[in-house]
């Protein structure tokens, strides 16, 4: 019983970061810009991929056509947290997704994302 408490513990106390994350094919170097507010889920997007469920239908065909190996999983950017002041990670997150959106440009032939209609 001490253990399962003790668990419960560190995992109140694992620090969750956010932040935003590429999906790159190395066979055709197409990339998936995405963010989350927890980067340790990346796994689960890598799971997601690997039982077909996957939303993102090109990335999925592409992931189903090349395997696993094809595929690397890679942290752009961690979102760091103001010290002081009201922080809405939220939208500061958003913010940091379109900003790597603009930079990378991972649409159509050079990648997985759709354009935002406006």
């Amino acid at each position: 019983m001490d253990r399962k408490k003790e668990l419960k513990q560190l995992y109140k106390e694992t620090k969750v970061e956010a932040g935003v994350y590429q999906i790159r094919n190395t066979v055709n170097d197409k990339v998936f810009i995405g963010s989350t507010r927890n980067l340790k889920t990346l796994k689960g997007k890598q799971f997601e991929l690997e039982n077909g469920t996957n939303t993102n239908k090109v990335l999925q065909g592409e992931w189903n056509q090349y395997g696993k190996d094809a595929f690397s999983f890679e942290v752009l950017e961690v979102l760091e947290p103001k010290e002081t002041g009201f922080f809405d990670a939220k939208r500061e997150l958003k913010k940091l997704e379109e900003m790597w959106l603009e930079k990378i440009q991972p649409y159509e032939e050079r990648g997985y994302n759709r354009m935002k209609s406006n």
